[in-house]
């Protein structure tokens, strides 16, 4: 397996198949995007209440949202790229709300497991630079999504993977 997924359940809400659907959802599309073997990402799962408190710290938005993400391999302005030799890739952290993917879910008409995947896919990929500020780079993100999600058996017109 391509990834080290680090799991951390803050809700005590997500069950054992959600976080194997999520393991697996990722370990596809880390092959899809052929990351290297050994590469570590960590996973946590939140409240409304917390994700909304992260989103007002780190991103100046004082509202909850579905999903964060916090890709370590962005470098800032004046930052050099240190490459340890050895050393796994760290790509960052995946922050999702529990709370927002029932909420969604429900608003959507699928299933809870369609939109966690949707979610993990979609916080991924951001960790991965992908991204969707402008349209051009909106349609290769959103087309990578759909990519990996339908590849996996979870895609928009089926409720369950198959």
């Amino acid at each position: 397996m391509s990834l080290h997924i680090d799991f951390l359940d803050e809700t005590t809400k997500v069950k054992e198949t959600d976080m194997k659907l999520v393991e697996d959802l990722l370990q596809h599309a880390a092959k899809v995007e052929n990351i290297e073997d050994g590469t570590e990402l960590s996973i946590t799962f939140v409240t409304n209440d917390a994700i909304h408190e992260i989103n007002k710290e780190y991103r100046q938005k004082d509202a909850p949202t579905d999903v964060i993400s916090f890709a370590l391999e962005e470098l800032g302005e004046g930052e050099i790229e240190i490459i340890a030799p050895g050393m796994p890739r760290v790509l960052g952290d995946i922050i999702i709300s529990i709370d927002r993917t029932a909420e969604q879910a429900a608003d959507f008409g699928h299933s809870f497991e369609r939109e966690l995947g949707f979610l993990a896919v979609h916080g991924f990929l951001h960790v991965l630079g992908y991204d969707h500020m402008v349209a051009e780079d909106e349609k290769i993100m959103f087309g990578k999504q759909d990519e990996i999600l339908e590849s996996f058996g979870l895609s928009r017109d089926t409720n369950e993977r198959h």
